[in-house]
C-alpha cells in the first residue's frame, strides 16, 4: 500500500488594497516579513509612488458616494465589518502571534480592534448632533454650523499595534464620510491585508478604504505633498519624520492630525476629519 503523499499548504499571498481590488505593486518589488527567529512569514509587495498615485484615484472616485450615504447607512457598514472581524478572529490571532506578540496581547489587539468598529459604528448617526450647532445671531436668520468630511485622508499608520493601529484610525475617517489611503505598518504588516479581505467582503463601497504597503521612508513625502489628499494622520513620534510631513502638508494647506494614542476611542476623532460649514437662513423665507 502506498503512502499518502504529503500535502503541500498554499502560501497565502500578500498584495496591495487598491479600488475594491487586490493588485500586486506596479513595480513588481516586494520584502521579506520574518518572524522573530528569522522564518519567512510573507514577501510584501513594496508599494512605490505610483500605487499611491493609483490609491488616491480610487479615493477620490469613492468619496462622493460615500459622503452622500446616510449616517445610519455608514453605521451599519462598519458594524458589518466588526461581525466579519469577530468570525476571523482566530485568523488575526494568529497572525498577530506569528509576527512576534504574546497569545494574551494578541487576543487583546484583535478584540479591541472589533470594539473600535462597534464604538464608531454607533457614532456615525450622533457625531452631528454633538457637534454641530444652531448659532444665536442679532439678525432675523437662523445661522446653523454642520459638520461635512474633509475629502480624502492619508493615514501613515503605526508600527505597532499593527491592526489596531489602522481600524482606530481608519474608523474615525470613514465613519464621517471621507475615504483614505492607509499606508500599513512596515515591520508587521500581514493584518493590514487580510483586514482588506474583511473590508472586500463587506457592504463598504470600492475605493473608501485603500491600503498599501511598503517603506514609510520613501512614502512618507509623497502621502504629505500629494495635492489631492485633503488630511493626513500621522502615527509616530519621530520628530524628523513629523517634520517632513508638516513642511508638505503646507503645500496645499493639508490638515495634519498627529495620533499618539492609536488605543483610544473617542468621537473627537471623527471631528478631526471634519469641515464646518456655515449656513444663514431668513426667518420665514
Amino acid at each position: 500500500m502506498k503512502k499518502p503523499v504529503e500535502r503541500i499548504p498554499v502560501q497565502k499571498t500578500y498584495k496591495l488594497y487598491i479600488g475594491g481590488a487586490f493588485p500586486r505593486t506596479e513595480s513588481g518589488r516586494f520584502y521579506r516579513v520574518e518572524d522573530g527567529r528569522g522564518k519567512l512569514l510573507a514577501n510584501m509587495c513594496q508599494a512605490s509612488r505610483k500605487d499611491l498615485r493609483n490609491a488616491v484615484v480610487a479615493a477620490r472616485k469613492a468619496f462622493s458616494d460615500w459622503a452622500g450615504r446616510s449616517a445610519y447607512n455608514r453605521g451599519q457598514i462598519l458594524y458589518r465589518v466588526a461581525e466579519i472581524l469577530e468570525t476571523r478572529r482566530d485568523q488575526f490571532i494568529a497572525e498577530l502571534k506569528s509576527q512576534g506578540l504574546p497569545i494574551a496581547a494578541a487576543r487583546g489587539e484583535v478584540d479591541q480592534s472589533i470594539e473600535q468598529l462597534v464604538y464608531y459604528a454607533g457614532w456615525a448617526d450622533k457625531y452631528q448632533q454633538l457637534f454641530s450647532t444652531v448659532n444665536p445671531v442679532s439678525s432675523s436668520h437662523f445661522n446653523f454650523s454642520i459638520l461635512e468630511p474633509t475629502g480624502v485622508v492619508g493615514i501613515l499608520a503605526p508600527a505597532a499595534p499593527s491592526l489596531l493601529g489602522i481600524v482606530a484610525t481608519m474608523a474615525p475617517v470613514v465613519c464621517g464620510g471621507n475615504s483614505c489611503v492607509v499606508l500599513a505598518s512596515e515591520t508587521r504588516p500581514l493584518c493590514s491585508i487580510t483586514l482588506a479581505e474583511v473590508l472586500e467582503t463587506s457592504d463598504f463601497p470600492a475605493g473608501v478604504v485603500n491600503i498599501l504597503t511598503g517603506s514609510r521612508r520613501e512614502l512618507l513625502e509623497q502621502f504629505a505633498t500629494h495635492m489631492d489628499i485633503n488630511a493626513i494622520v500621522y502615527c509616530g513620534d519621530d520628530a524628523a519624520e513629523l517634520r517632513v510631513v508638516q513642511e508638505g502638508a503646507s503645500l496645499n494647506v493639508k490638515r495634519l492630525v498627529h495620533c499618539t494614542d492609536t488605543a483610544a476611542s473617542d468621537p473627537y476623532r471623527i471631528l478631526e476629519a471634519q469641515e464646518v460649514k456655515t449656513t444663514w437662513h431668513p426667518i420665514g423665507a
